[in-house]
């Protein structure tokens, strides 16, 4: 049983959720069109939905989202576990754009046994709504389905549905007529793998237990199914009935060559689900092993439409509804690399224990494994979400494609005159104004441009950390008339983006003024990246979370600030050898030199010994011993 409420539009949320139970049910949020734009559970309606109005859930997403809400509605349910169903078959109904759901929601392939017949039969199939029917899956390669198949009916004799003579023999029996043996046989018996109902060779009763053991097999229950065929082979070579031994050992063979590509991986025989994510800034890869009997049996892969722009929970718990609602491969135990609060873990294995339908009363558990095999499976799970998300990428050009909308997005954004096809980036590193340094990254058609990149040393001396007035000299130089007719400087960039608020941004647009240059340019706030822009004083401008324009920029700026603090490191350690080995008579740059080169760094050199310093080449004595008590001298 479940009530429902809902609430039409009003500028003031909190003073509506007054009104909203403290029961446990689901939640929706809606804009000014009506559209759902999330959907959630909550063991406490009010309480929940009240941390979004006052701002106290932190999650990235939920400013933006709620900035668009303008109304909600509810659903009282009975226990957590209904909530949960409820949530997953909202989202699959709806899709709202901040929840998570498969990047592609085509149809998955399933291996099918229709019970609902007189003789079931396998298939493969991409539907799953019929009662009468169990299904295995989902697979998520099509080619791997159809093998298991294959394989399948290589071991037991079950009738393919596909056949011709297997859909005769159902109209026939549909029609009231019972198979005859003058009946058409079908190839697959006359060869001696097919068990015959299409000609009246086997009755119901004895066709039975073969689709009980493909339906064991397919679970992956096969130690027993082992035991059978061994026992009986036996009994057939004691019977001195040779073909049937020889038929028996011939499926026992096919189960060692599969058994062969599924090599165990738990030195238990435990019958577990492994499912392993790794997610980038807008989509993410899942990955799931299916372990029965200490064997992965199935491996798939999947692609989700939300990244980081989602709390790892919701990503977690909404993926494992969604996929668990699909296949009916119930395991005993879940692993994942995600602790999930109470209030998704009870709902989740409640609803996943009542599925197993164990008749022993077995629970199924969530468990997050810190070392063993487990843990190690788990790992092996997520180097294979990663590569599904690496293939999927390049198989559907999705940076291609992703890059040219942020491009798009951020002329609009920042209303420029076209889309900017060469960004160049600036940023400072400096410690208390020693060793200051600049970088120049540089993104053409949105992608790093490695050659085009350039690093400043700032000459001014300005004898502290002054960020804002190094921007200016650097601009200065690079922005020059001479740089800019400089050809290995590239051409003239659509947007200059500089690290840092209003400050960095005023200094730059002082400085374009001076050099009589009109040049598009945003300053990029280090914590929020949010953009300050010259023509709008109101504020900065925010790209949509999750966004590619967003994205875009972050990767722009984490670049500069890669390229200048590799240049600032650089500049820091040669200052630390110059400290050390300065000032030592007799020591000339050659002879600095020829000992970096014998030991690679200071630190190294202070781990040797005064006749290893005085064995380099050139270094004479004296000087080795003047060099030892230096090096000496600063470690102490």
């Amino acid at each position: 049983m479940s009530d429902t409420g809902s609430q039409p539009k009003s500028p003031d949320l909190a003073e509506q959720l007054k009104s909203v139970p403290r029961k446990p049910g689901v939640y929706l949020w809606k804009d000014a069109d009506g559209e759902i734009l999330y959907v959630g559970k909550a063991v406490d309606l009010r309480s929940r939905m009240t941390q979004y109005v006052l701002g106290t859930d932190e999650r990235i997403k939920i400013p933006l989202m709620m900035g668009q809400v303008a109304s909600f509605d509810y659903i009282v349910v009975s226990t957590e576990t209904e909530s949960l169903i409820l949530e997953k078959n909202l989202i699959q109904q709806y899709h709202p754009p901040f929840n998570v759901d498969y990047r592609d929601d085509k149809s998955y392939p399933y291996i099918a046994i229709t019970e609902g017949e007189t003789f079931p039969a396998i298939k493969y199939t991409r539907e799953k709504h019929k009662s009468d029917t169990r299904y295995f899956g989902p697979y998520t390669d099509a080619k791997a389905a159809r093998e298991t198949i294959d394989t399948v009916r290589r071991i037991v004799p079950i009738c393919l549905a596909q056949c011709a003579e297997y859909r005769a023999l159902c109209r026939h029996l549909k029609a009231g007529r019972q198979p005859r043996p003058e009946d058409k046989a079908c190839f697959e018996y006359h060869i001696g793998k097919g068990a015959g109902p299409c000609c009246a060779a086997v009755t119901p009763e004895d066709y039975a237990p073969y689709v009980e053991q493909v339906e064991r097999f397919l679970a992956g229950h096969r130690a027993e199914f082992v035991d059978q065929l061994n026992d009986q082979m036996r009994e057939a070579a004691d019977d001195l009935d040779f073909e049937r031994a020889g038929r028996l050992k011939g499926r026992l063979e096919a189960i060692e060559a599969l058994q062969e590509t599924q090599k165990a991986v738990l030195s238990h025989s435990l019958d577990i689900d492994i499912v392993g994510f790794y997610r980038e800034e807008t989509i993410a890869g899942a990955h799931v092993f299916v372990v029965r009997e200490g064997r992965i049996i199935v491996s798939n892969d999947f692609i989700l439409d939300k990244g980081l722009d989602v709390p790892e929970e919701d990503l977690v718990g909404q993926f494992l509804a969604r996929y668990y609602d699909g296949t009916e491969e119930i395991p005993h135990e879940l692993v994942i690399a995600t602790e999930l609060s109470e209030e998704t873990r009870a709902p989740l294995e409640a609803w996943l224990t009542e599925r197993l339908a164990s008749p022993h009363g077995a629970k199924v558990h969530v468990t997050v494994p810190r070392r063993g095999e487990k843990h190690e499976l788990l790992e092996m799970a997520t180097l294979n979400a990663k590569h599904a998300l690496m293939r999927f990428k390049v198989r559907t050009r999705y940076e291609d494609e992703r890059t040219n909308l942020a491009l798009l997005q951020l002329e609009t954004a920042l209303a420029l005159p076209a889309a900017p096809m060469r960004i160049e980036c600036f940023d400072i590193s400096t410690i208390h104004g020693n060793y200051s340094v600049a970088s120049m990254v540089v993104f053409t058609d949105g992608k790093p441009d490695t050659s085009q990149y350039r690093r400043f040393r700032i000459r001014q001396d300005f004898g502290e950390s002054n960020d804002v007035a190094m921007m200016g000299e650097v601009l200065s130089r690079r922005y020059s008339a001479e740089r800019m007719a400089d050809e290995r400087f590239g051409s003239r960039p659509d947007l200059v983006i500089v690290d840092g608020g209003k400050a960095q941004l005023a200094v730059a647009v002082e400085t374009f003024d001076k050099l009589g240059l009109d040049l598009p340019v945003c300053g990029l706030a280090k914590q929020d990246e949010e953009l300050f822009v010259p023509w709008d004083t109101t504020g900065p401008v925010v790209l949509p979370s999750g966004s590619p324009s967003l994205y875009l920029i972050k990767c722009v700026r984490d670049e500069a600030h890669r390229f200048a603090n590799t240049f600032h490191r650089e500049l820091r350690g040669k200052g630390m050898v110059a400290s050390v080995l300065d000032g030592i008579d007799g020591l000339g740059p050659k002879r600095k030199k020829a000992l970096l080169k014998a030991f690679g760094s200071v630190r190294k050199m202070r781990q040797a010994t005064l006749e290893e310093i005085a064995a380099v080449d050139g270094i004479p004595r004296q000087v080795a011993e003047d060099v030892y008590a230096a090096i000496l001298d600063t470690s102490a």
